[in-house]
């Protein structure tokens, strides 16, 4: 039989992962389909026991119910604990297990596709809401010098930085006025740009050479990665990261990693 998959949202329409799925499953010989499910703003849970009771596999999980998503899974994985979200689920043996792969995803676009290594590098993070802590053990993971959280309100980004300091690398949260210093890798990961809305941080921030990517993406560049290539730095916007935790999610639920090249190439010819 043919193995099921999907991706939940409200709305789902617009979510690219339909494209995707099929194209990593005819690279790598897997038998599945992969389709939009659109959930009730008010049922996910039961939406996601219907899908394990018609013999689903597992699904991935878009906006709204990342964080939601963590109620309903019987196991999670480090990285879903260390997020506080999760975007991937596993049916497997009675079990509902949590994982994310958006911060997986972010990281393999910046070493791989960008080849930038984040090892001994002074990264900067803008925003401390969901898509920050669900980069933030990825990019632990990776080695850095220092990771600084800047956000709007400071207390957040404090108590976020607290949040990770066990993992041994320096975190620290400020807010956007007062970030210090320049930076290797610049993370946008506000929603600002969905606005036409830049964080408001110094030109300085950008380090010689320094990388800033903005989670969001489009057709054009966004205003945050104008406003960085206009200080000197060499921009990305987030296909990479939602190809690459696509990637992962399917190395989650099928044990081999598809090659990525392709999708680009599709999705951005």
């Amino acid at each position: 039989m043919t193995d099921k998959y999907c991706v939940i949202g409200n709305p789902i329409a617009h979510s690219k992962s339909p494209e995707i799925h099929p194209i990593f499953a005819r690279q790598t010989g897997q038998d599945l389909v992969y389709e939009r499910c659109l959930a009730p703003l008010d049922a996910f849970a039961a939406t996601v026991q219907r899908l394990v009771a018609e013999g689903y596999k597992g699904a991935n999980v878009t906006l709204p119910f990342k964080i939601e998503a963590v109620a309903v899974c019987t196991r999670l994985e480090e990285r879903a604990q260390a997020a506080g979200a999760v975007n991937t689920l596993v049916f497997a043996e009675g079990e509902i297990v949590g994982d994310n792969t958006d911060g997986p995803g972010l990281v393999a676009d910046i070493t791989r596709n960008a080849g930038v290594a984040m090892r001994g590098k002074r990264i900067l993070l803008l925003g401390a809401g969901g898509a920050a802590r669900g980069a933030l053990l990825p990019f632990i993971q990776q080695g850095p010098r220092e990771i600084v959280i800047a956000n709007r309100t400071v207390a957040t980004a404090e108590q976020l930085a607290r949040d990770f300091a066990p993992y041994g690398i320096p975190v620290h949260g400020t807010g956007f006025d007062t970030v210090a210093g320049s930076f290797d890798i610049v993370v946008n990961a506000t929603s600002g740009s969905l606005a036409g809305e830049v964080p408001p941080v110094a030109a300085s921030v950008f380090g010689p050479g320094a990388l800033a990517l903005d989670m969001m993406y489009g057709n054009q560049p966004t205003v945050f990665m104008e406003f960085a290539a206009g200080h000197g730095a060499a921009t990305r916007d987030g296909l990479g990261m939602l190809v690459e935790q696509a990637a992962e999610a399917f190395a989650v639920w099928r044990g081999v990693r598809p090659d990525t090249a392709e999708v680009f190439r599709k999705m951005r010819p």
